[in-house]
């Protein structure tokens, strides 16, 4: 064989290998959007779920609210407008994460895909930092003037550190609920489910994605 047909040979295989290989990343990276897109569309139940369960709650609380303002006492008052006021807060914003779910198309360019998700990841965060702010105003809800005036000190003294422990465990949480103390164990704990995971790994396989590509480059 000659030494041309030896070239054209080996330049022919060259090129087949590249074809192929071009084949296998598009084929890697059509597998990995439709992860992603498995991932996103396992999470629209529960959020539309939550929507569902939280209007009909806030719908309930504000009618209760409304018939009971004349009659009922401030501390109930208080407690339920600020319960259901964070409640709407929390409704809001998992409206705005199906938006970002229903937007985040597969075909469009990754760094896009990436910021919905990382919209949806810090939204995810918010949302349960405004939830648990509401755990003082579950120990609050049911004082009233009789309760007060009438109570003896050991009463005084419990209802005092129950409030006073959700008061600091609302702050501390709220605080500290953050993206940074992901490896921590309390906040594997609290973000461990349908709700985080699916973003979590989401982000991971785009980034595996965008390092591929910068690699073949």
């Amino acid at each position: 064989m000659e030494d041309n047909e030896i070239i054209s040979l080996w330049r022919t295989y060259g090129q087949r290998l590249e074809e192929s290989l071009q084949l296998n990343r598009r084929n890697a990276e059509e597998i990995t959007r439709l992860k992603v897109k498995s991932f996103l569309s396992s999470m629209k139940p529960i959020k539309l779920f939550t929507i569902a369960v939280g209007i009909i709650w806030v719908g309930l609380i504000d009618i209760l609210i409304i018939k009971l303002f004349p009659i009922a006492n401030w501390f109930f008052i208080i407690s339920a407008g600020i319960q259901v006021l964070l409640t709407k807060l929390a409704i809001v914003i998992y409206l705005y994460q199906l938006i970002l779910i229903h937007e985040a198309d597969i075909s469009e360019p990754v760094l896009e895909t990436q910021h919905k998700l990382a919209s949806l990841r810090s939204t995810t965060i918010w949302v349960t930092r405004i939830l648990f702010l509401q755990l003082p105003v579950w120990t609050t809800f049911y004082w009233n003037r009789s309760m007060l005036l009438n109570g003896n000190w050991v009463l005084y003294l419990i209802q005092a550190a129950v409030t006073l422990s959700f008061i600091f465990a609302a702050i501390w949480l709220f605080r500290n609920i953050r993206y940074e103390n992901k490896d921590k164990k309390w906040f594997r704990l609290i973000f461990n489910g349908s709700e985080w995971d699916p973003v979590i790994k989401s982000i991971e396989l785009l980034n595996e994605l965008k390092a591929l590509r910068v690699e073949n480059k």
